[in-house]
């Protein structure tokens, strides 16, 4: 499989890469493909043992985004993104699942550094940093308002149902909020609220920080996904939860604020893409270049042979653009929003088809369990949902390319 291109990358990518390989290689595939049933585990905090986020830990990948100066692994900004894509790859190469624990707590330790008060940084990022299973959740996302919402929907009746309240010196947040990743079993979350209802989306929601045992706010149950079951995607009940008035982020433009989370957030979820479909051609490459039928091997059957180079050439299509618009987001690009969704959606797509090859390449036993191909074919499937869905990502594009002629989606024509 062809791989980054080592003359790309400085000395700290080309070390990190070479870590985070190693430690997949070694001991989050062995684990994955020796205990494929505790993906099925109703029990969510015993799927993935303490020991993989420990793992994770030692090799300095946990706690990227979080400041040098708090004991954080501070990346060289220039390429920051670029770098997150490298290690997302290369950690959902092995299970997307942990690939999402991991990079929820990469985005929202950057909103933390970006907008958080000193003394909240001093008082969480060494907790953080103390507790190898510590995992941290950005919850944006409610029962009635999803993808669409960043369209925007940019008028009052289309705001955030959450909705928090100034009551002397404590927000008041009351509301609910599902879908989220990390939500289950996070220390730590973002929670984005409706804080002036006369307003649109963009001008009435702001951001906090709040504190998982924080009273009034339960962590209600955990999603069963049909993919990255790793990840315990949660949902979350606010009742008249106080949390202090300086645990506030962003007043009333925390949306527009998000674009730190949502950019490097879009990257990073097309090179998890990617990650899941090196895994499918390299587990597909051994096995038609080992497994015998019709007499000879099935590499040597052209039908195969054609499947093989499509999966290889779809996924280094999708690696191109993700490198490009990681640089554009690095670089604070013009075109880096763009960039981003285009690299979304087509990553999605792409690898949806790189996965459908895999499994049928498989024959009979691409639909085994035990197997393990059908698990990356769902997990590529739940991609297309994930950050957006692509039709969303897609009027994203068109709005962001054509603003004075693209439709509004929502409120009146102009």
């Amino acid at each position: 499989m062809i791989h980054a291109d080592d003359g790309i990358l400085s000395q700290e990518q080309r070390l990190m890469r070479d870590s985070c390989r190693s430690f997949v290689d070694d001991v989050v595939t062995p684990f994955i493909r020796s205990n494929w049933q505790r993906e099925w585990d109703m029990s969510p905090g015993e799927r993935l043992p303490g020991s993989i986020l420990e793992g994770a830990e030692a090799i300095g990948v946990r706690t990227l985004g979080v400041p040098e100066e708090f004991g954080g692994i501070d990346l060289e900004r220039e390429t920051e993104v670029r770098t997150f894509a490298l290690i997302a790859e290369e950690i959902a190469r092995g299970d997307s699942g942990l690939a999402d624990k991991l990079v929820q707590n990469w985005k929202v330790s950057i909103v933390i550094r970006q907008f958080a008060a000193s003394h909240l940084q001093e008082k969480w990022f060494p907790r953080l940093l103390k507790d190898p299973k510590f995992l941290l959740a950005h919850c944006l996302t409610e029962p009635r308002g999803a993808s669409d919402r960043w369209l925007p929907y940019n008028v009052p009746e289309a705001s955030m149902h959450t909705k928090a309240v100034l009551d002397g010196d404590h927000w008041v947040i009351n509301g609910r909020k599902q879908f989220i990743s990390n939500g289950f079993d996070a220390s730590l979350y973002v929670v984005y609220a409706n804080t002036d209802p006369s307003v649109g989306m963009l001008q009435g929601t702001s951001s906090f920080l709040v504190p998982r045992e924080t009273r009034g706010l339960t962590v209600t149950k955990c999603n069963e996904t049909m993919g990255c079951r790793f990840m315990n995607n949660g949902e979350l009940v606010f009742e008249d939860c106080r949390i202090p008035a300086d645990h506030l982020l962003v007043k009333s433009t925390a949306l527009a604020s998000a674009g730190q989370y949502f950019r490097a957030g879009k990257i990073i979820q097309a090179a998890k893409n990617l990650g899941v479909g090196v895994a499918c051609f390299e587990r597909t490459a051994d096995y038609v270049q080992n497994y015998v039928q019709g007499g000879r091997i099935l590499i040597k059957h052209q039908a195969v042979a054609l499947r093989l180079a499509d999966m290889a050439t779809r996924i280094e299509a999708v690696r191109s653009l993700v490198e490009r618009a990681s640089k554009a987001v690095d670089e604070a690009h013009p075109d880096a929003d763009i960039l981003c969704n285009m690299a979304k959606v087509y990553a999605s797509e792409e690898i949806m088809k790189v996965a459908t090859h895999a499994l049928e390449l498989h024959g009979g036993n691409g639909a085994m369990l035990e197997f393990g191909i059908e698990k990356l074919f769902r997990d590529a499937a739940i991609f297309l949902h994930m950050d957006a869905t692509v039709d969303v990502s897609r009027m994203k594009i068109i709005k962001t390319m054509f603003p004075a002629t693209a439709g509004k989606y929502a409120g009146p024509e102009n």
